[in-house]
């Protein structure tokens, strides 16, 4: 099932060029707080998936490229995110890397991006008016989480995803002895964590560990690898997260992305490809007001 946050926040159903919104199937009171619409439906799967599952006869349908698409779930409580997980990956930002040594995310755990970052695929990445410093790209499959769950073996692991989505991490660069800010400060700009094009539940993805990843800026080909190629696989980056802290349905973990990083600018288009999981397109802009603190 490819589930969507659509709009003002509301949920549908996606079926080749078709959104069947489902929203009327949710309870009201989260009309006062529809950001939190798609965490209330993971947390309770067992109850509504059946009646989403019927989606064709009781569903709104609406043509899909009339919706503008949010991120799939647009507030989760968390948004982890794996550093250095792609052997070819580590060392090629060279002198901007902050992983050294030839670290991988299985030594250096995980760092946190703001919630707040997400968008979808009907909204642009947007950049710091009149900044000279570099903003990267970064491929990378996102898992969903569906139950809640602290310490749990990787043997036991994958009983707990929910389901995945695209997600690019976009990165400002730092310059040594210029701007070195903390990794999740550069990685949390509004629009910095574009995730969609929608979520895609578990049972539709036989292997999210063989999945090809591609990335491309302007039709040009950036990243080209495979999920396969991954240092801390899913299993063991959800053990990892558990063992720190509680996971919650609807939590995020973005896995991690593969070589090919490179520099995005305002006028860019990029284009995002997870096998099976789907595709999103995203143009790059220029905020329109220039912030306080420059970058």
């Amino acid at each position: 099932m490819k589930i969507a946050s659509f709009n003002d926040f509301r949920v549908g159903i996606v079926d080749g060029s078709t959104l069947y919104d489902m929203t009327d199937a949710l309870p009201r009171f989260l009309d006062i707080m529809p950001r939190q619409r798609v965490n209330f439906l993971i947390a309770r799967w067992d109850e509504f998936g059946p009646i989403l599952a019927d989606y064709r006869k009781t569903g709104t349908q609406i043509a899909l490229d009339a919706v503008r698409l949010r991120s799939p779930n647009p507030a989760p409580q968390h948004v982890f995110a794996a550093p250095a997980n792609y052997r070819k990956h580590i060392g090629e930002l060279g002198e901007r890397s902050v992983t050294t040594g030839g670290r991988s995310a299985r030594e250096q755990g995980f760092f946190l991006k703001a919630p707040g970052s997400l968008t979808g695929a009907g909204e642009p990445i947007v950049l710091p008016r009149g900044s000279a410093r570099r903003f990267d790209h970064e491929s990378e499959l996102a898992v969903i989480i569906g139950r809640e769950v602290r310490n749990v073996h990787r043997n036991d692991a994958m009983s707990y995803v929910f389901g995945y989505s695209c997600l690019i991490d976009v990165t400002m660069r730092i310059e040594k002895g210029v701007g070195e800010e903390e990794r999740s400060m550069r990685k949390s700009f509004e629009s910095f964590t574009p995730m969609g094009p929608y979520l895609v539940t578990a049972d539709e993805i036989a292997r999210p560990d063989a999945l090809r990843n591609r990335l491309w800026v302007n039709d040009e080909i950036r990243h080209q690898a495979n999920t396969s190629e991954m240092i801390v696989g899913i299993a063991e980056l959800i053990e990892l997260v558990s063992s720190v802290l509680t996971l919650q349905p609807g939590d995020v973990i973005a896995s991690g992305t593969p070589e090919g990083v490179g520099p995005i600018q305002p006028g860019d288009a990029l284009r995002i490809e997870l096998e099976t999981v789907g595709s999103m397109s995203l143009q790059v802009k220029e905020c329109d007001a220039r912030a306080p603190r420059p970058f």
